[in-house]
């Protein structure tokens, strides 16, 4: 950041400076630009161009006469008069005007003002608005002037101006549920008073970006009905130092006016940053938090002002304002589970025009770890696509859609693949999805395609669960996704003998997986339940740093590198164990360049794909016949001949006599060829 130098020499310096230019101008070069020019002649030329009439107007004064001749520019000539009796009678036969030739010198008090001080107030008023600009482009607040720099720039909205109720925001019924008492201290702050009961002067909304933080801060005051003061913690940071101080002592001021109400600050880790003694701090910023923590301690809470702080990295908060006493209550809003993604939709398809066959519990579990600002997102894309394609109602393949559109973009139309990447591109996604498919904690199947996307894929293998879950995984579920993810790999290698670099993604999925097992989770044999990294941005990115040594940090590789070989070498067993099935899924995907999983087991299983319905069936529906009729239960045969119960002494003979695949009474041996996969 540039710093503003203070100017050498003071302001009034300058005005004195253009004001000693500006009597100078109007003194000595003014008057004689203005001054018309003027032509001195005798009396003999006057009398001349008189006969001659080409005189237009005369002016005659009693020391001098002023004429103009009958030019165009009408040039002014002066002479001087003689006694001469007959000079009115030669002016009038000439046909000249009587008239004015030199014009009247103005009252010198009005010719003081105009040519001496309206310049000057013209000068200052364009001085004093350049200023003003370059002060508000520098943060000078609304007025543009330094002394709006320490004023809050906080935007207040009155009661119920938010618009939000609790109503409106779904997905966070543990965090309502804690910001209800809030509300009910506001509403009878007497109730907990009587008791001896002291509101937190602080609560700190903490969660990943998109989950709410902010609608929560505004419903509170929503459903409250009290003034609602909204800033960002950048608002307090200038390039001035004690400016931040000063706007977090005047915001606390006006909101001790309007008392009760609702202050929330944004983004609190802007000025929140714990304090160190490492060289370059910020020392505005410093001074800002002090004044924060001066005015936390300082206002009685009592009076109804309740500070709600939100942010999305709460580790790199200073440990003193996050003491009881400042911000007391820690409340996270995480992203929501089955049941929330589920009322958060709900809510924000309130207005959305819906068809009848819109599942809602399919979408909020196809859309895990989303948090409420991707699905308000996706129901607005799907009504975007709905209008795009003629239609006034939403359907459930426009929501499933707008879901593949947020996580891969839209279709490239004009892309085109040659042969070779077509059938590529094809044993690669089948890869993944029959690795998927043959996995037992793998999640099932719901789409495959090697149409180009916007987001850069070729293609892609969509993965739908078909139960909620918690963060909670298994070893095996890991170890079956690394699998999954080397499936394309795999599939490239044994089928096409070749290695191409549409599988990177998958890579650093499979080794991001692979190192959080052993660093993070303890599931290697070489450190078993030492942990060698720590979380470091918990709502953000999720990534951590590595607390060990740089000798154990190359263990821990050859670890990763372990778990990775197994998992490849499973998925490369699978391909070659399923190497016919999988021509057959690529022949078909090669027609169609779209399948679900439903189509995909159907041809596995040797029935007609076409007849499976659904835009999006999984690998693990159940099929179903033309007609909506369950369909019999196999290897049951159904005969209408008696069949004898065979007596006690046949039992041994036809024990001896039974084969194999002998299946009990009422069915007969299956034929070899109709096992059950």
């Amino acid at each position: 950041m540039k710093k503003v130098e203070r100017p050498k020499k003071p302001l009034i310096f300058y005005y004195m400076v253009v004001l000693l230019v500006m009597i100078l101008l109007n003194t000595l070069l003014f008057p004689r630009l203005m001054r018309q020019e003027i032509t001195q002649v005798d009396y003999g030329t006057f009398l001349t161009m008189l006969d001659g009439k080409k005189v237009a107007v005369v002016e005659v004064e009693q020391d001098v006469i002023y004429f103009t001749d009958t030019s165009e520019d009408q040039d002014v000539y002066a002479t001087v008069p003689f006694n001469d009796p007959d000079l009115v009678d030669r002016l009038w036969e000439s046909g000249c005007k009587f008239d004015q030739v030199m014009p009247r010198e103005m009252n010198p008090f009005l010719s003081f003002l105009l040519t001496f001080i309206l310049p000057i107030v013209v000068f200052v008023a364009i001085g004093e608005l350049m200023s003003r600009a370059m002060m508000k482009r520098m943060g000078g607040g609304p007025m543009g002037s330094a002394m709006q720099f320490g004023k809050s720039s906080a935007k207040v909205y009155i009661a119920s101006e938010t618009g939000m109720k609790f109503t409106d925001v779904a997905g966070e019924d543990e965090a309502k549920e804690n910001l209800m008492e809030v509300v009910d201290f506001l509403h009878n702050p007497q109730k907990y008073q009587e008791i001896g009961a002291k509101m937190p002067k602080g609560v700190l909304l903490v969660g990943p970006p998109g989950t709410g933080k902010t609608l929560l801060a505004k419903a509170v005051a929503g459903e409250a009905n009290v003034p609602f003061f909204s800033i960002s913690g950048s608002d307090f940071v200038e390039m001035f130092v004690g400016v931040g101080a000063s706007r977090v002592r005047d915001l606390f001021k006006e909101a001790s006016k309007m008392a009760p109400c609702i202050i929330f600050i944004d983004e609190i880790d802007t000025i929140g940053k714990s304090r160190d003694n490492r060289m370059g701090g910020n020392d505005e910023r410093e001074q800002t938090l002090n004044q924060l923590l001066a005015e936390l301690d300082g206002f009685d809470p009592g009076k109804g002002v309740i500070v709600l702080g939100a942010t999305n990295r709460p580790e790199v908060l200073d440990k003193a304002l996050l003491r009881p006493g400042r911000f007391d209550r820690r409340i996270t809003i995480d992203r929501p589970n089955l049941a929330g993604r589920l009322a958060t939709l709900q809510v924000h398809t309130r207005k959305i025009k819906l068809a009848e066959d819109v599942d809602l519990n399919k979408i909020a579990l196809a859309t895990a770890g989303c948090v409420g600002a991707d699905l308000a997102n996706l129901v607005n894309e799907a009504a975007l696509r709905a209008v795009r394609k003629g239609r006034r109602l939403v359907t459930q393949e426009d929501l499933l859609a707008s879901f593949e559109f947020v996580i891969a973009g839209s279709e490239k139309k004009n892309s085109v693949l040659t042969e070779f990447e077509r059938k590529l591109v094809a044993y690669h996604e089948v890869g993944h999805a029959m690795v998927a498919y043959k996995q037992k904690n793998a999640e099932p199947v719901q789409k495959i395609t090697i149409v180009p996307h916007t987001e850069g894929s070729l293609g892609y293998t969509l993965l739908m669960p078909e139960e909620d879950k918690t963060n909670l995984r298994t070893r095996e579920e890991l170890m079956a996704k690394i699998t999954v993810s080397m499936g394309g790999r795999a599939a490239e290698e044994v089928v096409m003998n070749t290695m191409t670099n549409g599988a990177s993604q998958d890579i650093q999925e499979a080794t991001s997986i692979a190192r959080n097992m052993v660093a993070m989770y303890g599931m290697s044999e070489e450190f078993g339940m030492m942990a060698l990294g720590s979380v470091r941005n918990q709502y953000l990115d999720g990534g951590y740093g590595l607390d060990c040594a740089q000798d154990t940090a190359a263990i821990m590789d050859k670890a990763v590198k372990a778990v990775l070989d197994v998992c490849y070498a499973d998925a490369v067993e699978v391909i070659r164990a399923n190497r016919e099935d999988m021509d057959k899924v690529v022949a078909y995907l090669l027609e169609k360049e779209t399948i679900t999983g439903g189509e995909m087991v159907a041809i596995l299983e040797g029935r007609d794909p076409a007849l499976v319905e659904g835009a999006y069936t999984s690998t693990r529906a159940k099929p179903q016949l033309v007609g909506d009729i369950e369909p019999p239960a196999r290897h049951v045969h159904i005969v209408d001949e008696p069949i004898p119960m065979p007596s006690h002494e046949e039992e041994p003979d036809q024990e001896e006599s039974s084969g194999p695949a002998d299946s009990g009474d009422g069915e007969n041996p299956e034929p070899p060829g109709d096992s059950e996969e």
